[in-house]
């Protein structure tokens, strides 16, 4: 029992600095924040730019932990829907951008050689991660 406990703390903690370093990694790469203040020349805001990262990845994580439900009208539900397909739709096509980095890193680190077992690692992991979460999660 401890054993499966200190399993799953590990788990939980690995997954979380993934994810973590991920999404600071893509902020940093892509320049997301820097590149939307310039564009909407709201350089001034940067700050509040940067808190509302801060902010959504807390509240995000909250919601993951702790999945609050919330009955809303459906005619509030289509601008939502909008702009998470707005947002997942902006979010795929940077990543796209994103994929350039690992022959780069590659290159660098000097295994670029090995470029296709770094792709197949993630890509399996991501897939074997999946697998876990629907086979022993969703109900």
């Amino acid at each position: 029992m401890v054993a499966e406990a200190i399993t799953t703390m590990f788990i939980g903690l690995a997954g979380g600095l993934a994810v973590g370093s991920g999404f600071v990694a893509f902020l940093t790469v892509l320049g997301i924040i820097p590149r939307l203040t310039q564009l909407s020349k709201t350089g001034h805001l940067l700050i509040h730019y940067e808190g509302s990262v801060i902010i959504g990845a807390q509240v995000g994580t909250w919601f993951s932990l702790y999945k609050p439900t919330f009955a809303l009208s459906p005619l509030l539900l289509i601008p939502i829907g909008l702009f998470a397909g707005m947002f997942v739709g902006m979010l795929a096509a940077a990543l796209t951008e994103v994929l350039n980095v690992l022959p780069i890193m590659a290159k660098r680190v000097g295994v670029e050689n090995r470029l296709i077992y770094l792709l197949m690692a993630i890509a399996l992991g991501k897939v074997c991660g999946s697998l876990y979460h629907w086979v022993f999660f969703v109900k």
